[in-house]
């Protein structure tokens, strides 16, 4: 009888084992057909699951006999599900190709290097807001693009003037003229119209924002030390697009925008207007405004032309007028004395018209002729004194590209033109300059191997009174499987002198004596990037997690700064030093179901070394926190919390600021043609007039301070946006 029971029992624990399967597979992206390592695959019938190794194969064991349906997922692309009847014929992996979802493919394509490569092939670090992140940070500040820049690690927002909220942008730890900024490609937002820039760029005609830091200026010209801005304008589609915002703050803003886009045949067409206004507005009761009063109008239109299979025209122009006065509010509101007499205002007008022509020879070759041409006018007034100028620029490029499957070559040669004029007010020499800048550039991408790409470039400036420059720059992509990546890339820089500086911008240009070519000259540079990039999955495929992790150092040689002279007057010169620039920017995102988590740290040491002195660049925090926890229910509700640690920043009067935090938070609720949005922007109400002060002397004769937390504090902004 035992050896029966033995036998049965044996035949019974064989067979179970027996019609136990396991099942293999291997997971690749459908276009590349690159491994996909932290893919997962699950089978919810029997919660069962297993997530890939790094070649891109994973394993689920004890799948019993008869048809499962498994479930595979990797982040940024789509699912796909498949019916397998156990036992299977082959014991071979099972390749499955997944296809990458629709919002990854909107996100890849960038135009700021000049290369027709995708972004997951571009060897230049290029980071991107788009999509989402455009809307989200639009929200917060419709009328300009301060807050969009402001919360990206390595860039703050430097306000130069306590009244009038001017500002510059600044990467990595440099001062903000080492930034170009750029509308399609075009250098619109340098010297005197750069002053202003940022607060008269809304968001809403914007498709994306590329930003590239470090030393760029082999791709544009001149100005690109510390990195570029390149915003990009939306195009016309099939589709017709009509978007009416509407926006209006606790501070006293109004601001309306309308946009509309469509592809009429062989004609497209784009319009967007724009007003943003703004009542003087003083949080701390101190009778200076925090928030100037201003207004704004802003037209920008924009048609393309087919004209045939291998010719197409883009013509656009931009406009916009202002006139903005901050300063004491009782003077503001007309009810000004002897005492409250203290007023800043600025009254400008900017036109600038763009063209760009591309004729295609074939498929793999194309040739591009564009022209900008600017005009930017502006009288800044504050007592006793008026800067009044008018800046005319223009820029030309023809370009030529190649395009093979392995490489592609893009050549050509640009003329820049700066001319500023000054209407004379006072005793001081007249600041008026002439610049001529004439390059010629060629790059190079190349597919070395299935894992390395390598860019590379070289471009010579000559600008007449200052000499030649010679720029290389060379990018190194490492990429073995899409969940990893490397990019190590560096190059030169330069930046020719002028008198438009944050320094100078903080005391509108009063006593600032004129640049002079006989003794000012070049500031040059030298810069480098490396960052590595990983991304995976956990809990089967339902926590995703990528990280970047970035290392840089730029060196300026000979920096231009505004010494004060015994006379009261003030000189540019040359340092006989260096500044130098370094740090790293740490980001790492998590998303789980309808959550996002985006954390950031950034640590930037700058130094300016001086015969010997070295000293602390001002206004620059040795470490930045950007914290970010985004809940989306898509097209239906968005709602983020926001939380940034700004480290105490040395001041340029030798003091310390305070650190501080600023939080925000923002809820939308989004129906099919509309949406409805509140954001209540630093609920903590951070302000630098809580904890220090931003002037010194009298109300009537305030000598202001550096401006290194926020003056405005608390506001609640909220709006309509309608889509059409």
């Amino acid at each position: 009888m035992r050896i029966i029971i033995g036998i049965v029992i044996s035949v019974f624990i064989f067979s179970s084992a027996y019609s136990q399967n396991t099942f293999k597979a291997l997971i690749k992206a459908k276009e590349s057909s690159e491994a996909l390592p932290g893919a997962t695959a699950n089978i919810k019938s029997l919660s069962l699951g297993a997530t890939a190794n790094e070649q891109g194969v994973l394993q689920i064991a004890n799948v019993p006999d008869g048809e499962h349906i498994i479930e595979f997922s990797f982040v940024g692309y789509e699912s796909q599900s498949i019916a397998v009847t156990f036992p299977r014929s082959s014991q071979e992996p099972m390749e499955i190709s997944l296809q990458p979802s629709e919002e990854e493919l909107e996100e890849i394509v960038v135009s700021s290097t000049r290369s027709s490569r995708t972004i997951a092939d571009i060897p230049t670090r290029v980071e991107f807001i788009a999509g989402e992140e455009l809307e989200e940070k639009g929200n917060m500040k419709p009328g300009d693009i301060r807050m969009l820049l402001n919360e990206s690690t390595g860039i703050q927002t430097q306000q130069t003037s306590a009244t009038s909220a001017n500002a510059s942008i600044r990467i990595q730890g440099l001062d903000g003229r080492y930034t170009q900024i750029l509308k399609d490609g075009f250098p619109l937002y340098a010297g005197f119209s750069g002053g202003l820039g940022l607060l008269q760029t809304p968001p809403l005609d914007l498709k994306q924002v590329e930003v590239i830091k470090g030393s760029s200026s082999t791709l544009y010209g001149g100005g690109a030390i510390a990195g570029l801005v390149n915003l990009i304008s939306k195009r016309p589609t099939e589709e017709r697009e009509l978007r009416l915002w509407a926006n209006g703050t606790s501070a006293k803003g109004l601001d309306l925008n309308g946009f509309y886009g469509q592809q009429l045949g062989k004609v497209g067409v784009t319009l967007f207007l724009s007003r943003n206004t703004n009542a003087a507005y003083d949080p701390a009761n101190i009778d200076l405004t925090a928030i100037p009063k201003f207004e704004r109008y802003t037209i920008n239109p924009k048609l393309f032309f087919e004209l045939n299979a291998k010719n197409k025209l883009d013509v656009g122009l931009n406009f916009n007028t202002e006139d903005r006065i901050g300063g004491d509010m009782l003077y503001i509101d007309g009810k000004g004395d002897n005492t409250h007499s203290y007023f800043e205002e600025n009254n400008s007008d900017r036109f600038s018209t763009q063209v760009s022509y591309t004729h295609l020879f074939n498929a793999q070759n194309k040739l591009n002729v564009k022209n900008s041409i600017n005009h930017f006018k502006r009288l800044i007034n504050t007592p006793g004194y008026t800067f009044d100028g008018v800046q005319n620029s223009t820029f030309t490029e023809l370009n030529y590209v190649s395009n093979r499957e392995n490489s592609e070559w893009i050549g050509g040669v640009n003329l820049w033109t700066d001319t500023f004029s000054e209407n004379r007010t006072t005793a001081t020499p007249l600041r008026d300059y002439d610049q001529t800048t004439m390059g010629a550039f060629v790059q190079n991408n190349a597919k070395l191997s299935e894992a390395f790409r390598l860019e590379s470039g070289l471009r010579g400036d000559y600008v007449i009174d200052y000499g030649f420059s010679l720029l290389p720059r060379v990018s190194l992509l490492y990429k073995p499987s899409l969940a990893f990546s490397s990019r190590l890339g560096g190059g030169l820089g330069y930046k020719a002198p002028t008198i438009f500086t944050e320094e100078s911008e903080r005391i509108q240009y009063r006593n600032v004596r004129p640049v002079l070519s006989s003794t000012n000259k070049l500031e040059r540079s030298y810069g480098a990037n490396w960052d590595f990039n990983y991304k995976t999955s956990f809990s089967d495929g339902a926590v995703g997690l990528s990280i970047n992790q970035l290392f840089f150092y730029t060196y300026l040689n000979d920096p231009l700064f505004l010494a004060p002279l015994q006379s009261g007057d003030y000189e540019f010169v040359n340092l006989t030093g260096y500044t130098d620039s370094k740090g790293t920017e740490t980001n790492v995102k998590l998303d789980y179901a309808d959550f996002k988590l985006f954390i950031g740290y950034t640590y930037t040491d700058t130094k300016i070394h001086n015969e010997g002195i070295v000293a602390q660049n001002p206004l620059t925090a040795k470490h930045r926190l950007n914290n970010v926890l985004m809940y989306e229910v898509e097209e239906k509700w968005k709602v983020g919390l926001e939380a940034y640690y700004f480290s105490p920043q040395k001041l340029s009067d030798g003091t310390t600021g305070k650190e501080y935090w600023i939080c925000g938070l923002m809820i939308e609720k989004i129906w099919e043609h509309l949406s409805v949005y509140v954001n209540f922007e630093n609920f903590t109400d951070t302000r630098q007039t809580r904890f220090d002060s931003i002037y010194t002397g009298t109300i009537t004769n305030p000598v202001f301070r550096d401006i290194y937390a926020p003056v405005d504090g608390f506001v609640v902004n909220g709006g309509v946006k309608i889509s059409l």
